[in-house]
């Protein structure tokens, strides 16, 4: 399964990392497709691959971390 997530970190999880520990723990494959990075806030888009269990933990885990999450509908990136 393939889930296209906009997140956006606090800055207290900027230089944490949480994209890939959650990769690491939960199986998921991210591409990042798009990010920008201050010294305040966070924004990525990324590209989730993996079994459907797998992603969804992982984002849940995202969101537990203090990660917001937004689903992405589409093939647009914006």
């Amino acid at each position: 399964m393939k889930m296209r997530v906009k997140l956006t970190f606090p800055q207290n999880l900027i230089k944490e990392p949480v994209i890939f520990t959650m990769s690491k723990r939960f199986e998921v494959m991210p591409n990042i497709r798009r990010a920008r990075i201050t010294d305040t806030v966070g924004e990525m888009i990324l590209e989730l691959d993996g079994q459907e269990e797998h992603v969804n933990n992982g984002v849940q885990y995202l969101r537990d971390q203090g990660v917001e999450v937004e689903l992405i509908e589409g093939d647009i990136v914006q």
